[in-house]
């Protein structure tokens, strides 16, 4: 086992590994990171997820329930175990172990922007799983190369060549089998590794021993050479060199193939598959050597590319510690011993703590004030970090989410992270005076940490309404105010998030004249707005020409827009995915003011939706339901009788798995209503796909009933 003391940290950019554990919810992505802990050395007792041990879930509400909930950085150090084409020396792995709970996607989302390659982890027994679907795309969206763990093969219903399929079919990518299972669910006792044609045996599982390595077992000989056959082709095809030797029947050295899968993995061509058991400590060495040999360093990602804020050009800067420093805050975290945590990746150049920094962003220059390196919830300080680097700074104020902190005489302005929208809201008030002085403080730190939690206050009641991924995520938000800002809170029935917008172009006009005796008030201005996809948001555009608005009250018209896009118009659901332009008006040179115009533009859109055809929109999930054959009609059903669409069966082993879309509105309760259908034996996962127009009658029934409850 290696250990982390005396480490030289100051380790060469080429090896550094960036890595994010990512999976479905109880895949065993926790449990394997904690392995990964132990057997580098970071840990000397491995944390069980069950027990509310994880040294990776530092959260009282992650211990207590068992899951992820944030996502935790940690740093730790891994020579590689068996033979291996890369220098046999100490590499840095800087690891992100993220949620596979769909409400705290967002988590997910954040850590992949930043990371360089990924360690997918599924469940033997169940393959490739809907959330384990969309942490694939998550990565696609980012061109993050990955391996994968096939992990549980100790569990009844495992199967590894099933599980492979599955990544073919479902991830649409090429499988490259590593190493295969001896065995499965009780009788699984190692992996057989076909490139260095071995067999590890690990006898002693519950003691974390290190594998026996011996000779392939004679039945597994024939299997092994099969695969190995097929392994060295997949490679092959990969590499022109190879290809010439493979097709002249040349042998082909272990090292000229791991050298070449390398460069397959990065390119995204090949995609490795492992097997093991975390829980039973099998096959985590043979993983942490892949990932040292396969996923990419800093260094093969070679440059960054961005826009310059000040000219708006394209501009590159290459991952060395020599050139001008860029990072981009991925993560806020509000610590209760040091205060504001930003976490920054380092792509170029380095950072000294008590330096300052510019967030070109923001257009802002902001003072770290010390940087730490994080292990869970435990903080390391150091003097400076380089590029390949993750570390939390503190002393940022006003540095958000997404926002990139660069050299301000090299400016660069790095992609923003993209995060979903809330699809369910709830109305939450304090529940006494002392409460409700503080809510807003703690509410306001709770959303500096996670972009896709929001705040509103409806106008008319006062109400704080606060929106979320999912039930489980708005119920952590209330439970963390409670534990972190002893705030008490009564909330009310999870809503679902509507929304409105329009379908058709409208022009308005918008006359705001107030004559008090003295200086009046004067604005006027028209306005069009025009459909945009779905999605897309509100955008305002400034089409004045000629002076008949001032220049100053442009922006309080975009104001005023944006404050009665938050009214809504058919049911106070918030107006989205339009554009707004200002393209005429009129002002009085004593009596203008930004407040006129401000109300002018709220008029002059309430004049436009009168004639844009407003609609209201419902988010859509993706529903996968897991159940044994014999209720499939109930299940197909009763899913349809909730406005749901069907997209398609598969079976896996004797259960059958239903895929479709459903409209939120109609899952209350479902849960209960499908074990109460199938006798327990069914499972359902619900995750956020897009928004839809809702039908007419539908839409009559919730504008009458937020008529009455208004």
């Amino acid at each position: 086992m290696a250990t982390i003391k005396n480490q030289d940290k100051k380790i060469p950019l080429d090896r550094i590994r960036n890595i994010g554990i990512i999976a479905h919810i109880d895949a065993g992505k926790t449990t394997t990171t904690e392995r990964i802990l132990f057997y580098t050395g970071r840990t000397y007792k491995i944390g069980e997820v069950h027990e509310g041990e994880a040294t990776m879930d530092w959260m009282a509400q992650e211990q207590e329930r068992g899951i992820t909930i944030v996502s935790a950085a940690t740093t730790t150090f891994w020579e590689p175990y068996f033979d291996s084409h890369l220098p046999k020396k100490s590499y840095r792995l800087n690891i992100i172990d993220t949620p596979g709970h769909v409400d705290f996607t967002a988590e997910v989302e954040r850590s992949l922007r930043v990371l360089d390659g990924g360690v997918t982890v599924l469940d033997a027994s169940e393959g490739v799983q809907s959330q384990s679907e969309t942490v694939w795309r998550q990565a696609d969206k980012y061109n993050v190369p990955r391996v994968c763990f096939v992990n549980k093969m100790d569990k009844l219903g495992a199967d590894f060549f099933d599980t492979v399929t599955d990544i073919r079919d479902k991830f649409g990518v090429k499988p490259a089998i590593l190493n295969f299972p001896m065995g499965a669910e009780d009788k699984f006792q190692g992996v057989i590794q076909l490139l260095d044609r071995k067999a590890y045996f690990w006898e002693d599982r519950v003691a974390a021993t290190e594998p026996e390595v011996r000779d392939i077992p004679e039945e597994y000989q024939e299997q092994a050479e099969k695969l190995r056959a097929q392994l060295v082709e997949a490679i092959a095809e990969t590499d022109e060199v190879l290809m010439g030797k493979f097709l002249m029947e040349e042998e082909i050295s272990v090292n000229e193939l791991k050298a070449a899968l390398r460069k397959a993995v990065i390119a995204y061509r090949l995609v490795p598959v492992m097997a093991g058991s975390s829980l039973k400590n099998t096959g985590v060495q043979p993983l942490l050597d892949a990932v040292i040999e396969y996923l990419p360093s800093p260094m093969d990602i070679e440059h960054i590319t961005g826009i310059n804020p000040k000219t708006n050009e394209e501009t590159e800067r290459k991952l060395k510690p020599d050139q001008p420093f860029a990072g981009l805050a991925f993560k806020i975290q509000t610590d209760p011993h040091v205060g504001r945590l930003t976490y920054v990746r380092v792509y170029s150049g380095k950072i000294e703590s008590g330096t300052y920094i510019y967030n070109s962003s923001i257009g802002k220059k902001e003072r770290a004030g010390r940087l730490l390196l994080m292990h869970a919830n435990d903080r390391e300080e150091i003097e400076r970090a380089e590029a390949g680097e993750i570390v939390a700074l503190i002393g940022l104020k006003d540095t958000t989410t997404g926002d990139t902190l660069c050299d301000e005489n090299n400016l660069i302005q790095l992609e923003r992270i993209t995060f979903a929208q809330p699809v369910i809201s709830l109305a939450i008030e304090p529940k006494t005076k002392d409460d409700q002085e503080k809510m807003g403080l703690a509410l306001n730190k709770l959303s500096d940490e996670d972009p896709t939690f929001s705040i509103e206050v409806d106008h008319e009641t006062g109400q704080t309404i606060i929106g979320g991924m999912g039930e489980l995520h708005l119920e952590i938000i209330v439970d963390r105010m409670k534990r972190e800002f002893n705030v008490g809170a009564n909330v009310g029935k999870p809503q679902v998030a509507y929304k409105e917008t329009i379908t058709k172009s409208a022009q308005g006009e918008g006359k705001y004249i107030k004559q008090t005796g003295g200086r009046g008030q004067y604005g006027h201005c028209l306005i069009k707005i025009e459909p945009k996809d779905r999605g897309t948001g509100y955008e305002f555009v400034n089409d004045i020409t000629g002076g008949t608005i001032p220049r100053e009250y442009i922006k309080p018209i975009d104001k005023g827009i944006q404050e009665s896009n938050e009214r809504g118009y058919l049911a106070k659901y918030p107006i989205v995915d339009y554009q707004a332009t200002v393209y005429d008006g009129s002002f009085h040179e004593v009596d203008s003011s930004e407040i006129a115009f401000k109300m002018a533009g709220s008029l002059a859109l309430r004049d436009a939706l009168s004639r844009a055809g407003v609609v209201l929109l419902e988010p859509i999930m993706k529903v996968e339901v897991t159940s044994p054959e014999q209720f499939m009609g109930d299940v197909i059903g009763d899913l349809s009788s909730r406005r749901g669409q069907i997209q398609g069966t598969s079976h896996r082993g004797k259960m059958i798995i239903i895929t479709g879309i459903v409209p939120l509105a109609e899952m209350q309760g479902y849960v209960t209503i499908l074990r109460s259908m199938t006798q327990g034996r069914a499972s359902s996962v619900l995750l956020p796909s897009h928004y839809e127009t809702v039908p007419v009658n539908i839409t009559q029934e919730i504008v009458e009933k937020q008529i009455k409850s208004s």
